[in-house]
């Protein structure tokens, strides 16, 4: 039902579809309209409706991609471009041979290179084959004539040696004229009837047989393409060659490399493909005006390109910006992680040496440096950066002359087994805490400062291990801050803490103290960066973003392709990007692992066995596990056993012999003894000509009266 107006305006309805507009003629009396043709719309109607057959035609689209895509059509279909491919390269042959086209291609490799002298060699290479070929030429109708002077040669020549031979059978009686030409008759025949059957049979098979040689030809020389390959292909190990790096690289669609490789040059390879450790490495130098940077950033394409994982995958910039470094791990390698802990049962560790740290993705053991150096590990929550962390301590405490102190601002009892064989342990989140650890900070910047002067005094550049081993307090000291970003983001006393921190970490370099930063927050607003710049150990779990990553690993980083946010979290725990431990620039480390935990406690007995090792002293505290302390008066009656009196300088060294593992004797000297025997004892020493004499008979008057 349509509405319109007649002329007088009013509206009458029409079951039309088709209307007409009547418009009054303004300028006629007798307002004689006119007409116009027009259409009317329901405008309750959609202008444009969906065909009704849409959905049916998005099914089929949908059933013929599924189809197209499925395994037994790819392996169906892959015959037929395996053929294809086959007789691709017997046609490139065939032109390579009629064009010279492999010098032709050597000759344009190397004028681009600029390299004079292979030019010269490969042109050379080419006036030679154009010659033997032009020969081969000039030849050809002497090889074709005689060719047919022995054609002729057989046909006159092998009926002549029958008829001899007929005769002289006849002659000897050996045999009739006429039998010895039946014979060969049939053998003729024979022969004939045989070429005759041969022919038949290659003129009916030879399109089987040419596809057949096809096929593999086509298998030799290609391999199949990339959307042909089933689940099953993609899940199989391919082989990493200088030829599968290449089309890895090509898949990129990088002009650059796209262009070298279409006009026939390959690419160059400082270092071969070749197994290295879980995988294989090579370096390429890739074609003028692309950068190992540049294709770093598309580690995920080339990952895919390989079937690999792309934490399978590691690109690097090599010694220079063109130099791409690959390292690309066999397939379910990684899944092997880094393996027992090799001080689990038995072993010590050496502070000077370094601690085993875990595995590199190649399957080498690392060592963690720790004299000279301070670390930093972080991540995500969950990831490893505490067992990283405990990893290094246990190392410590396996370390006889190791002193360990361990700071938790937080309620956290990760390393609450260490506690036995630290010097120094704190945790908690409580204030009381926090300002306790601010306290154990500043007496570690003090200990620096000892530390430079005893230096000083031993004149030595730094502590070595024969410094560290002569009981003179300059044994090393490993310092752990878990959660250290709590302690640099405190109101109260977080800018003092980050004070002394950049004072320690740009000191301790050379006295023998190692320092760890352990954090799920590495960047400029939660670490001061002079802290994160002087850890020279960088470890990087699993990370979000490009600010963390470089917090951990250095400025640059990222943007070098040393990146931990491709780990992926959940997955890859236990795993880091680590900088320092090797000569590379950054390393992909797989860490052992020593649990803590109620029901598989390993760490204990570690524990235990570094007790054992430093005789039951704790390092650093100058008392045993079993909290024995000595008397001083007690140790002086032994030392001073007869009746003279003996200089107050001279009596700290026969307190040293007497207990050279007591940490107070390692320090003192004749005046802080006076002041000990005076502050504590009440016991005077006279000075008696400046020389300070302690007398045996005062001591053990003093020890009389106490008891």
């Amino acid at each position: 039902m349509s509405t319109i107006f007649d002329p007088p305006g009013e509206p009458v309805e029409s079951d039309s579809p088709h209307a007409q507009l009547v418009i009054p003629d303004q300028h006629s009396s007798d307002l004689q309209a006119e007409v116009i043709e027009a259409e009317l719309v329901d405008l309750e109607t959609p202008a444009t409706q969906q065909p009704a057959n849409v959905p049916a035609v998005r099914q089929v689209t949908t059933a013929v991609v599924v189809v197209v895509r499925h395994d037994y059509t790819k392996r169906a279909v892959r015959p037929v471009v395996t053929v294809a491919q086959g007789i691709e390269s017997w046609c490139s042959r065939a032109w390579d041979a009629s064009t010279m086209g492999v010098y032709r291609r050597q000759i344009k490799a190397a004028e681009k290179a600029g390299d004079r002298e292979a030019l010269q060699t490969w042109v050379q290479l080419k006036e030679q084959a154009t010659d033997r070929r032009w020969k081969r030429m000039l030849d050809l109708p002497t090889m074709l004539g005689g060719l047919l002077r022995i054609a002729l040669l057989a046909l006159v020549g092998i009926p002549g040696a029958v008829l001899l031979i007929s005769i002289l059978a006849e002659i000897t009686g050996n045999g009739s004229f006429s039998g010895v030409w039946n014979g060969f008759v049939k053998v003729l025949g024979a022969g004939v009837i045989a070429v005759t059957i041969t022919s038949l049979v290659l003129w009916y098979c030879w399109p089987v047989l040419l596809l057949y040689f096809a096929f593999r030809e086509g298998q030799r020389r290609a391999a199949p393409p990339t959307w042909l390959l089933t689940e099953r292909d993609l899940a199989s190990t391919i082989v990493i060659d200088e030829g599968t790096i290449a089309r890895a690289l090509d898949s990129l669609r990088l002009k650059p490399i796209s262009d070298h490789l279409k006009e026939g040059l390959s690419l160059e390879f400082p270092t071969p493909a070749r197994v290295d450790g879980r995988g294989t490495h090579a370096v390429v130098r890739l074609p003028a005006g692309v950068t190992a940077e540049e294709v770093a950033k598309r580690r995920q394409k080339v990952a895919g390109a390989l079937h690999r994982a792309e934490g399978e995958t590691w690109l690097t910039v090599g010694g220079e910006a063109g130099l791409l470094d690959l390292w690309i791990a066999d397939k379910g390698a990684l899944a092997e992680g880094a393996g027992m802990y090799p001080l689990l049962d038995e072993g010590v560790a050496d502070f000077f040496a370094g601690f085993p740290a875990g595995r590199t993705l190649r399957g080498d053991v690392v060592t963690a440096p720790m004299s000279g150096r301070n670390t930093i590990t972080g991540g995500l929550p969950g990831q490893g950066k505490s067992s990283s962390a405990r990893i290094l301590m246990a190392g410590a405490a396996l370390d006889p002359t190791c002193e360990l102190r361990i700071y938790v601002p937080d309620s956290n009892f990760d390393f609450a087994r260490f506690e036995p064989r630290s010097s120094r342990y704190v945790m908690g989140a409580e204030r009381e805490s926090i300002e306790r650890i601010r306290d154990e900070i500043a007496d570690l910047h003090a200990e620096l400062q000892r530390r430079g002067r005893l230096l000083g005094e031993f004149e030595a550049e730094q502590v070595d291990r024969k410094l560290a081993s002569k009981g003179v307090g300059l044994h090393p000291i490993v310092a752990l801050f878990e959660e250290c970003h709590v302690l640099f983001q405190d109101a109260a006393h977080g800018k003092e803490i980050s004070f002394l921190m950049e004072q320690i970490v740009k000191l301790d370099r050379k006295r023998g103290v190692h320092v760890i930063l352990s954090t799920q927050a590495p960047t400029a607003t939660s670490i001061p960066r002079d802290v994160t710049r002087n850890c020279s150990n960088g470890v990087a779990f699993a990370v979000t973003d490009h600010v963390a990553n470089d917090g951990l690993l250095g400025a640059g980083a990222y943007k070098s392709g040393h990146r931990a946010t491709i780990l992926r979290p959940g997955a890859d725990i236990g795993t880091s990007v680590v900088r320092g431990f090797t000569g590379e620039r950054s390393d992909v480390l797989q860490w052992f692992f020593v649990s803590g935990a109620k029901d598989n406690d390993q760490l204990s007995p570690v524990i235990k066995r570094s007790l054992a090792a430093v005789k039951g002293t704790v390092p650093g505290t100058g008392t045993t596990a079993a909290a024995v302390r000595r008397d001083l008066l007690e140790d002086l009656a032994e030392v001073l056993a007869g009746d003279e009196p003996v200089k107050a300088a001279d009596v700290p060294a026969l307190l040293r012999e007497l207990a050279p593992d007591w940490a107070p004797y390692q320090r003192l000297n004749g005046a802080q003894l006076r002041d000990a025997l005076k502050r504590d004892h009440g016991i005077t020493i006279p000075s008696t000509d400046r020389k300070y004499p302690v007398s045996p008979a005062v001591i053990r008057q003093a020890l009389a009266e106490r008891e």
